[in-house]
């Protein structure tokens, strides 16, 4: 079983915290996620037509992510700020043995969108995933579209590694990816520290553009 801990950093913004998505979170989930639909939708898998599958209900998602935390295959955080929810981060995949490898998924509230606090979770959930459990690699798969995603890619230093055509359901039709990944031995230290860094020299360069306090990338 991978155990799921509780990972806390302190921001600008507040404490960014992952921890375990629970069940008593289901008000404030659905009421996060009625805000920000149409924000989500472009970028949210959906059920294809004609498989008999249904969209689980939160219930129904927070078991089924139990289950394959006690096979060691999924971790599902909610992020939070200050305490109060604002988004998710969900590595899946879990490959142990040759491979070891996952891949991350996420989504933010809008209304804290833009206060380097996505980049920051990733980050924070990718240390994890190369420390404590010692994976080799991690892959985050993108929409070409999805602008303000690519840019937490960049900012955390995933190289492209090609498209995968039609690869997913999202917003009611197959849509084409981009593959991005990190393996251990790419980064010095951790995650968190190279987006620290390169957040330092950026502010040294373009002294008073954008400066927003430490380990803010803006997206």
């Amino acid at each position: 079983m991978v155990r799921l801990p509780v990972l806390t950093r302190q921001t600008p913004a507040g404490v960014l915290q992952l921890r375990e998505l629970r069940r008593r979170d289901a008000r404030a989930w659905r009421a996060v996620r009625a805000r920000n639909a149409e924000w989500l939708s472009p970028w949210e898998a959906t059920v294809p037509p004609g498989t008999g599958e249904e969209v689980p209900s939160y219930g129904q998602m927070v078991t089924r992510f139990r289950a394959e935390a006690r096979a060691g295959r999924t971790m599902a955080w909610a992020m939070t700020l200050d305490g109060r929810l604002i988004g998710q981060v969900t590595v899946a995949g879990i490959t142990f043995g040759s491979l070891r490898a996952a891949s991350v998924g996420y989504w933010i509230d809008s209304r804290v969108a833009g206060q380097g606090l996505t980049p920051l979770a990733v980050a924070m959930a990718t240390d994890y995933c190369f420390g404590a459990l010692k994976l080799h690699r991690v892959e985050i798969v993108i929409r070409p579209e999805n602008t303000a995603s690519l840019r937490v890619v960049e900012k955390l230093g995933f190289r492209r590694e090609g498209p995968r055509p039609a690869y997913l359901h999202i917003d009611g039709g197959w849509r084409d990816h981009e593959v991005f990944a990190l393996n251990a031995d790419e980064v010095p230290g951790s995650l968190v520290e190279v987006l620290a860094a390169r957040h330092e020299s950026s502010r040294s360069r373009f002294p008073g553009s954008g400066d927003q306090g430490a380990i803010d990338f803006g997206s």
